[in-house]
């Protein structure tokens, strides 16, 4: 898929861990849209982003910023 929901643990405030992988990864990823707000992150994986190390690095990225 181009595009991937990916739901925010409970207890974790998902604009912090957005705002950390910006400016601490260089890494952006999507917040839910209406109903969705807040309960879920929109990660896209098309083209370049779609090769395994980039992949790894987001879910490692994501994984610090959420401890």
């Amino acid at each position: 898929p181009m595009l991937n929901a990916v739901t925010v643990p409970d207890g974790v405030d998902e604009a912090k861990v957005r705002a950390r992988l910006l400016s601490e990864h260089s890494i952006e990823i999507g917040s839910g849209l209406g109903p969705l707000a807040g309960k879920i992150w929109r990660i896209g994986l098309m083209g370049h982003t779609a090769r395994a190390a980039n992949v790894e690095r987001v879910l490692s990225a994501l994984a610090a910023c959420i401890k």
